[in-house]
C-alpha cells in the first residue's frame, strides 16, 4: 500500500479527525471512501467501463469512451446534490 502526505486547513484536518474517532475508522478509510465516491478510478477500471459499454452498445471505440465520460460526469453531477 502506498503512503502519501497532504496539507489540510486546520479545522478540516480536526474534523476528519473527530470523524474517524467517532465512526472508529481510520483517516486514511474516510479518504479512500471519499475518493471513491467522488468517482477517482485505475486507468484499468476506466477502460472495463469502456469495454463494457462498446460491447453493449455496438459502438465504435471513439462513441463508447464519449460515452463513458459522459456517465460519469452525470454519476459525478448527481453525487453533488
Amino acid at each position: 500500500m502506498s503512503r502519501l502526505t497532504i496539507t489540510l486547513d486546520d479545522q478540516l484536518h480536526r474534523a476528519l479527525k473527530e470523524t474517524a474517532a467517532r465512526q472508529r475508522r481510520s483517516i486514511g478509510s474516510i479518504i479512500e471512501e471519499s475518493l471513491r465516491l467522488r468517482g477517482i478510478r485505475t486507468y484499468d477500471s476506466a477502460m472495463e467501463i469502456v469495454s463494457k459499454a462498446r460491447a453493449a452498445a455496438g459502438l465504435e471505440p471513439d462513441e463508447a469512451l464519449e460515452l463513458a465520460v459522459r456517465e460519469v460526469r452525470q454519476l459525478r453531477r448527481e453525487k453533488k446534490t
